[in-house]
């Protein structure tokens, strides 16, 4: 791979501009070169036109790619062909090999020889997270759905590369297959440093997989970052969704067995949830609705919500003219985790709430994610 002085280590970098037939495409972004950054926006808005780009497949003479430092194309002229990328390349339909066994298929893209002796991901390691072990002697032909998706992982996986697309790989599945199939991506995005880009429409599978976000309309980026920057920015549709929610990584900060309820910290705050026993210390990923968070000016008295926290009101916006998010930083300083709350503005007028006001902020649920291993 080639590098230069304007390569960026630890980052991806992403940029095409062009036509490619009647669509036009002006889209760049950058992400850290970890974890799953989620490419999200409605049906027609460019992202598998980006994904393709990304892999060669698609090229545009104004576009750059630079993987964590390796240059794939650059506008002096710079293109690897798809074949020198090494890069998996996940699409919405498993396509595997009929004739061959579960096995062969996971192996067909392997390197092999001296190439595939310091193989950084193991064959062993990719049937155990993927939870292919018990199929491999299988044909494909006897596979669900779901298994065949996981096996169509494992093998972009094993073929060692430096970056993983993933172009709706759950789009094909019905409800009850996609959510049998999300741990595994989750233990991938966990336990292997590989990153990963990942195309979806569905918010669900954005707050249950990403780190980053590039949100995407019309050919165009909105706006990149942490999951959580966007979700909470009111300037940006995901907040002023209906089922608007911020995403929050917490840690396990104790657990209390006579009552069940895991404590979760995050900066600024701490919340109690129902739950299983947890390892002190583990990062658990929890979801809080903005119309599960309500305010109050003054120390509310006792009441059934366990989570209650001082915080400020750092930026609101109108939905309509009779419903307003709020932006509430966290913590008496007002300097933690941000959470959304929906409100009317009956409620915001008679409360004289605003930019820099001081609130308690009450949410009466909280989703947690599974930890790792569950």
């Amino acid at each position: 791979m080639s590098q230069s002085p304007g390569t960026h280590p630890h980052t991806i970098r992403a940029a095409f501009r062009g036509t490619l037939g009647k669509f036009a495409l002006d889209a760049g972004f950058s992400a850290p070169a970890k974890g799953v950054t989620a490419l999200f926006g409605p049906s027609g808005c460019g992202k598998t036109t980006v994904l393709r780009c990304i892999a060669g497949l698609n090229r545009l003479a104004d576009g750059v790619c630079d993987i964590d430092g390796d240059v794939w194309q650059d506008r002096d002229g710079t293109f690897l062909p798809t074949h020198r990328r090494p890069l998996g390349y996940v699409f919405q339909e498993a396509s595997l090999f009929p004739h061959l066994t579960v096995r062969k298929n996971l192996l067909f893209g392997a390197p092999r020889g001296d190439a595939g002796k310091n193989n950084p991901v193991a064959f062993d390691e990719v049937t155990d997270l993927l939870g292919v072990t018990p199929l491999l002697d299988r044909s494909p032909r006897n596979l669900s759905g779901g298994e065949r998706q996981r096996v169509a992982i494992g093998r972009a996986l094993l073929s060692q590369p430096k970056l993983l697309l993933m172009d709706e790989p759950l789009s094909a599945l019905d409800r009850v297959t996609k959510s049998e199939i999300l741990p595994f991506l989750e233990r991938l995005r966990d336990r292997l440093s590989l990153p990963i880009v990942y195309i979806t429409h569905d918010i669900a599978e954005v707050e249950r997989l990403a780190d980053q976000v590039v949100l995407m309309e019309k050919g165009r980026v909105l706006a990149a970052g942490p999951l959580a920057d966007l979700q909470s920015d009111p300037s940006l549709p995901l907040a002023t969704a209906r089922d608007a929610a911020v995403t929050l990584d917490t840690t396990v900060e104790a657990y209390d067995r006579a009552y069940g309820l895991l404590t979760l910290t995050v900066r600024g705050s701490r919340f109690f949830v129902p739950a299983t026993p947890s390892p002190v210390g583990e990062r658990r990923r929890i979801r809080i609705i903005s119309t599960d968070v309500s305010l109050t000016r003054a120390p509310p008295g006792p009441s059934s919500i366990l989570n209650l926290s001082p915080g400020r009101i750092v930026s609101a916006k109108p939905i309509d003219s009779n419903e307003i998010v709020a932006v509430v930083a966290l913590g008496s300083d007002g300097e933690g985790a941000r959470v959304l709350s929906r409100l009317t503005r009956k409620s915001w007028d008679e409360l004289r709430l605003g930019v820099d006001v001081a609130v308690f902020a009450q949410v009466k649920a909280v989703a947690l994610g599974p930890g790792r291993g569950e």
